[in-house]
């Protein structure tokens, strides 16, 4: 959204922020997303230093969910009759928008919130996330604070055993996108000492051990399956499944290869065991138990996602500018999104919706031009190609323009991704030579920077 100029709270010199007021879900998705993560109505004044919340009259806007809230910060003193004057018009503007089958009771009594976290909780509880959630993620976001701030080893060891009860799936999977976020806006310090961190969190906590060892089954699993290639069976399968040495590789491959496990598959397993004696017959009984549950729990979690997957679509095809909704809500798209699309592509297709079909190709046109590699990156692959530093020398020259510190500092965090790997050989083996591009491209721009 466009920026304002406005007046630092503190030193008034004129800063540029992002001031929104209303929040309407119904007719923009991704306002909910710039709401929560604070892209809105924040400042940071360049002289002063000055970082905080704007006081903005806000009104938020959901229609699936049936919410309408309204917030007026106590700290503007203004009387009711001058805030109703102020909300008023950006109520109507969310009436006036939805069409009229569409406009429910809720919309003549909006919830009124004395703080702005009282409806922050209004919003993320209705999406299933109590206050105690939230008051978790802070508390793993802070750990996370103190963990980058401290630079010993040993007091890291000591902060890691104070906290691990809040080191879980949730806490790996947000220091996962931190990180991952750090490394593709090319904050490399950032980025390594948060690999190191990782490092010692999947050595020194239970549930870190416990991932590295699902990830190494996972990676060993996929190794099995990709070295069987064509030649895959469910026979063979099913054989792989019974080799297996712990229930972390059993549902690695249920999690890699859950399409083959079908009927078929599980008739194969039931007349091993009809035939099987004794001991060997309860062990593949207690095999067969924990498949169906490894594949029951996928299947839950795969309708799940592609329902949601499915409501997310939806609402981006109720807009009327399919191309710019999609634009906009590209950091939404999951997999499962994708594969969404295309589902709902040829539904379109066999009905002949044409009307349908036209808005899920503009869709599928925005993902495709999305999804095709930065220019860097499509480099960055042909230089690994190039035979020797000789090749690579002539590389850079002929694509001079592209070769700056932002390729450089690309490169870098790529380095850093493939050390973070040294049990994989194949990292190891990109390492290296990565290793030898970076050095080859920072030479060439240092001499740049030179004159």
């Amino acid at each position: 959204m466009p920026q304002t100029q406005i007046a630092c709270p503190r030193c008034r010199q004129m800063i540029p922020a992002n001031v929104e007021q209303l929040f309407d879900v119904a007719h923009e998705p991704a306002s909910k997303q710039r709401l929560l993560s604070g892209q809105s109505n924040f400042a940071r004044c360049q002289f002063c230093g000055y970082e905080g919340r704007l006081a903005t009259p806000i009104v938020y806007h959901d229609n699936d969910k049936e919410l309408l809230l309204t917030y007026f910060p106590p700290e503007l003193g203004l009387p009711l009759n001058e805030q109703e004057k102020m909300i008023g018009p950006l109520i109507k503007q969310v009436v006036d928008r939805l069409p009229a089958e569409k406009r429910k009771g809720y919309l003549f009594s909006p919830q009124a919130n004395l703080t702005f976290e009282s409806m922050m909780e209004t919003i993320l509880g209705k999406d299933g996330i109590t206050p105690e959630m939230i008051k978790g993620q802070q508390e793993r976001v802070q750990f996370m604070e103190k963990l980058m701030q401290v630079t010993s080893k040993d007091v890291r060891l000591e902060l890691i055993k104070q906290n691990e009860k809040i080191i879980d799936e949730q806490f790996f999977a947000l220091f996962s996108r931190i990180a991952q976020n750090a490394m593709q806006s090319g904050q490399e310090p950032v980025a390594r000492t948060m690999i190191e961190i990782q490092t010692m969190l999947l050595e020194e906590t239970e549930y870190g051990r416990q991932l590295k060892e699902s990830v190494g089954e996972l990676e060993a699993a996929q190794q099995v399956l990709q070295e069987a290639g064509q030649s895959l069976t469910r026979e063979k399968l099913l054989d792989f499944v019974l080799e297996s040495k712990s229930d972390s590789r059993i549902r690695a491959y249920v999690s890699l290869a859950r399409a083959g496990m079908d009927y078929v598959f599980f008739q194969n397993l039931t007349e091993k065991i009809e035939k099987a004696p004794g001991e060997e017959k309860a062990r593949l009984e207690g095999i067969r138990e924990k498949l169906l549950f490894f594949t029951n729990e996928a299947d839950k979690q795969m309708e799940a996602r592609l329902k949601q997957a499915q409501k997310f679509v939806e609402t981006l095809l109720e807009q009327e500018d399919i191309e710019k909704a999609t634009q906009a809500n590209l950091d939404n798209f999951t997999q499962d999104a994708v594969e969404v699309v295309n589902q709902l592509l040829r539904q379109a297709s066999e009905k002949n919706d044409y009307t349908r079909m036209g808005k899920l190709q503009k869709m599928v046109q925005v993902l495709q031009a999305a999804s095709a590699p930065p220019p860097e990156v499509a480099f960055i692959e042909q230089l690994l190609q190039a035979p020797d530093e000789a090749g690579m020398e002539k590389m850079l020259t002929d694509n001079d323009a592209m070769v700056n510190q932002q390729f450089v500092d690309a490169l870098s965090g790529l380095v850093a991704q493939m050390e973070s790997q040294p049990d994989n050989p194949e990292a190891k083996a990109m390492g290296e030579k990565l290793t030898e591009i970076y050095r080859v491209a920072l030479k060439r721009v240092m001499k740049k920077n030179m004159g």
